[in-house]
């Protein structure tokens, strides 16, 4: 009776352990333009790429013929693009679009774990209005998701 659990046991880790792992990365980007004329979007991206099709290598100063490729190239046409609300509205900081913005992407998060994915990291970033006559700014959060 113990040796085909135990087998069926070492199965399952065997298994298991043969699943590879993926990642996937949601970009929140949420404008900082006064007056509410920026955009704020969360992007999904639904391409496959190669990373390999874009690196080059090099070695002794000269660069490999592999991964060549023009920056266009490199554009993905198919993804996922959801509207969300800036942080400033005509009068200041809008606190209910913050709110709304915070719903919208506890409902991604929710969906993703729904799925099997696993939030594994958040790094944020801004580049903030930089005086009198800037006007422009970003606040730009990425998720990144694993699963197995």
């Amino acid at each position: 009776m113990l040796k085909p659990v135990l087998i069926a046991a070492l199965a399952l880790t065997v298994s298991i352990d043969l699943s590879a792992q993926q990642y996937k990365v949601i970009t929140i980007v949420e404008s900082i333009v006064p007056m509410g004329i920026g955009r704020s979007r969360m992007i999904e991206s639904t391409s496959t790429v190669n990373v390999d099709d874009a690196t080059t290598e090099r070695t002794d100063g000269k660069k490999s013929d592999q991964g060549d490729v023009k920056r266009g190239d490199l554009k993905v046409d198919n993804f996922k693009e959801t509207k969300l609300l800036n942080f400033y509205s005509g009068v200041g900081i809008n606190f209910q679009n913050i709110a709304s913005n915070d719903a919208m992407i506890s409902d991604k998060i929710n969906k993703m774990a729904a799925d099997g994915w696993t939030l594994a990291f958040v790094t944020s970033g801004v580049e903030s209005d930089g005086g009198k006559d800037d006007g422009n700014g970003i606040f730009i959060t990425r998720l990144y998701f694993s699963k197995k």
